[in-house]
């Protein structure tokens, strides 16, 4: 049976704190399921421009306790906080605080880090993929054992937390989401992860074609085999969610896609059928989330907060079906 559609809404810059409230409390009207950001530090300079990646103006930990305050009903989380931008006793204390305060309302989202550029300007190494996976999943296994009962007793290669029970405990174990494009990550999520947020191969540590063409329709099924292996009997029970980055609402989408996909370098016929872009009439669109439900179990779609309004009859028509 197909898991009914959620809808996520992700911001990077607001323009003052008054904006920043008043987007998470319009999400939350208008029936999106949750109010992300990212975990991105840098601001605008030669190393932010050499990522690829736009500018994220708020700190995660601090804007999502924001956005819990102004709102009352709303998940609220990250796509997803960097595991090695924290020392990992205290990632684990603040989400458990988030979740304290937002009785409930949280969201975490893990990742292992892949924006190279951004680790070197703020003078963080740079490990190879493998370590910083290595790294991430103690992290999980740190916050498992935060979030129950008794002394922790963590003596691992990136984790130490010996002789102290963590405190606050969250109101309820927040959902687990992962994300990730390459084979162990998406491995990994299948194992651990309430939620399984498919991405980018983003292994050249930056944004561009490649990562894009990494997440065409014929290598996202590929990535749903990586996280079913992952799984095993526990698939059915996972939640797919992916972000549509490239989402315009338009009558002409024959067009725009034409026009669009030499930029990524592929045929307007891929680019139509990739699982990270949503492009046409309100009809097309809606059309082809379902079709990506059916083929690849995706039931949770994020959009960015530049086409909350487009999107809003999306939204109305398909929330919770």
């Amino acid at each position: 049976m197909s898991k009914p559609f959620r809808f996520g809404l992700q911001a990077y810059a607001p323009a003052s704190g008054k904006d920043w409230r008043d987007l998470a409390r319009k999400a939350e009207d208008m029936g999106f399921s949750s109010f992300h950001l990212a975990d991105h530090v840098i601001g605008p300079g030669p190393a932010l421009s050499a990522t690829g990646h736009p500018v994220q103006t708020v700190a995660a930990i601090p804007a999502m306790a924001v956005a819990a305050e102004a709102t009352n009903t709303i998940k609220i989380g990250c796509r997803v906080l960097c595991v090695d931008y924290r020392n990992p006793v205290m990632l684990a204390k603040e989400v458990a605080t988030l979740d304290f305060f937002s009785e409930g309302r949280l969201e975490l989202g893990l990742g292992a880090g892949w924006l190279q550029n951004e680790y070197e300007a703020m003078g963080i190494p740079f490990d190879r993929a493998g370590v910083r996976l290595d790294r991430m999943e103690e992290v999980i296994g740190l916050l498992r054992a935060s979030f129950a009962e008794g002394e922790l007793n963590i003596d691992g290669t990136h984790v130490h937390a010996v002789g102290f029970e963590a405190v606050p405990k969250p109101v309820r174990v927040p959902p687990l989401m992962i994300g990730g494009g390459a084979k162990r990550v998406l491995t990994i999520a299948g194992r651990e992860a309430d939620i399984v947020s498919l991405n980018f191969d983003n292994s050249s540590g930056k944004l561009g074609p490649a990562g894009i063409g990494s997440s065409t329709a014929e290598l996202t099924m590929q990535k749903i085999g990586w996280v079913k292996e992952g799984a095993g009997a526990r698939f059915d029970q996972i939640e797919i969610e992916i972000a549509a980055y490239f989402t315009i609402v338009t009558p002409d989408g024959d067009g725009t896609r034409a026009k669009m996909a030499p930029m990524f370098g592929m045929t307007p016929e891929v680019l139509a059928d990739h699982p990270n872009a949503l492009i046409g009439s309100i009809d097309e669109i809606c059309d082809r989330i379902v079709e990506r439900r059916e083929k690849f179990g995706i039931s949770y779609v994020s959009f960015g907060a530049s086409v909350i309004d487009a999107v809003a009859p999306v939204i109305d028509r398909l929330a919770g079906k």
